[in-house]
């Protein structure tokens, strides 16, 4: 079936949404697995484990000592306030049965018509999950999203534009792109592109943001100058391995059962992990004549970022080749370009997860190919150039939704609440100036 492979998470479901067919099935023709549901409940928590604790300890342990719970804390209130816009215009606006191909509509504003009784296709027809756990598992993609662009502007933005621009953003930036791409009558899905956990929706969408941010923002006092070295790598590297755990159920769960398909997702997500890691390190000692901490911990992302949208589609083979790709790439990126341009991407957003997004995203569409392994292409034409194409357009796409609309509203943002914290802040350090308390007390 053409859409098992197009997109991922919501593919199925939001085909069948867009034809009236998913909700209210007749018992006597669908099946509720027990073994899925209780799936999908364990990759939704997986996926919040990833957020919280595993990004914010990231991120946090990367920051200086006093901007560690600023970090905690956007990563905490991200996450909350995203979960309540899901429920209330988000899921609609990605999964609401409308026919466009931008958005989803208003079908489904406030949980409209959800009970406990309604159902989300799968991948096997006749096999459907509950809606609600369909829709708490989306709804940690939509929190995850937004968090990750903190660690572009980490240690100098304002907490209450931070929040601002995160409402304005999912809102017109994650629900559309999710919807174009996850839904049956999106755009990208029907351009034929592969995305089977989020390459494009995810890491691509806020890679991008990230850049901009970093760039509108302009660079900490004291970048270049000062010692901004990551104030604890322990903490670091135990989030990067809470990452790496929760990324099962990012990229196995976006498979919505517990089959087969499942398990190559969950087999490239290890194979590409690690491959990126040794690939990272291999570098870096080569470069730097020693291999670092933070360059496992980032590789460790990197690979994690890469295989996602080729987790359920590429061969465990091919996952390997990409792992080994990605980390090099990336690190010119994190060293090289950004020491030419001279931004301020605090934590390498967009070096890791915008790059690294783009690299699997374009990977993708030669590493499905069956004579590599993969599970074949999708694209009406049947060849690599035409799916390799379609990756492209998709990655294009993104990046300029992504990039225009980001700068847009960064500025309606800036104009209402501001989006950098005063100098005196800044040298202080946001866990005193904006949240009245440290992380650590002598």
């Amino acid at each position: 079936m053409k859409s098992k492979y197009l997109s991922g998470a919501a593919a199925l479901f939001s085909l069948l949404v867009s034809t009236g067919a998913v909700f209210a099935q007749d018992a006597a023709t669908t099946t509720i697995d027990k073994g899925d549901t209780a799936w999908m409940m364990m990759s939704s928590l997986l996926v919040l484990f990833m957020v919280i604790p595993g990004l914010a300890l990231f991120y946090g342990g990367l920051v200086r000592a006093k901007n560690m719970l600023s970090v905690l804390m956007q990563c905490t209130l991200i996450t909350s306030v995203v979960m309540i816009i899901w429920v209330l215009w988000g899921y609609s606006f990605a999964f609401g049965g409308s026919t466009s191909p931008f958005w989803g509509g208003l079908g489904k504003m406030f949980l409209a018509d959800v009970t406990m009784d309604s159902e989300a296709a799968t991948f096997t027809d006749g096999v459907m999950i509950p809606e609600y756990v369909f829709i708490c598992f989306q709804m940690t993609f939509a929190a995850i999203t937004p968090a990750l662009i903190v660690g572009a502007f980490a240690e100098r933005a304002k907490f209450s534009g931070v929040m601002l621009f995160t409402v304005l953003w999912v809102t017109f930036i994650y629900f559309p792109i999710a919807h174009m791409v996850w839904d049956g009558s999106g755009l990208i899905f029907n351009w034929g592109a592969i995305d089977f956990a989020g390459g494009t929706v995810v890491h691509i969408n806020a890679g991008i943001a990230g850049l901009v941010w970093a760039i509108m923002l302009g660079k900490r006092i004291g970048f270049g100058k000062d010692n901004m070295a990551p104030h604890s790598m322990t903490l670091t590297m135990v989030g990067a391995a809470m990452l790496w755990v929760g990324w099962f159920g990012f990229n196995a769960g976006s498979n919505l059962e517990a089959t087969s398909n499942a398990t190559l997702a969950m087999m490239n997500t290890f194979i590409a992990t690690a491959a990126a890691v040794v690939s990272w390190s291999v570098v870096e000692g080569f470069m730097r004549g020693k291999s670092s901490g933070l360059g496992a911990a980032s590789g460790m992302v990197a690979g994690l970022v890469a295989v996602t949208p080729a987790c359920g589609t590429s061969g465990p083979m091919g996952a390997l080749v990409l792992g080994l790709a990605v980390s090099p790439i990336c690190y010119f990126f994190v060293t090289t370009i950004k020491s030419k341009f001279g931004y301020d991407d605090s934590l390498d957003v967009f070096g890791v997860h915008g790059v690294g997004g783009i690299v699997g995203a374009i990977g993708t569409g030669i590493l499905c190919a069956p004579f590599l392994g993969g599970t074949g292409y999708v694209v009406e034409a049947g060849t690599m150039g035409a799916q390799v194409l379609a990756q492209v357009q998709a990655v294009l796409l993104t990046v300029v939704w992504s990039g225009v609309g980001s700068a847009v509203l960064i500025l309606i943002t800036k104009a209402i609440t501001g989006i950098r914290a005063s100098s005196d802040a800044e040298r202080e350090g946001l866990d005193l100036a904006s949240h009245g308390e440290s992380a650590y007390h002598a």
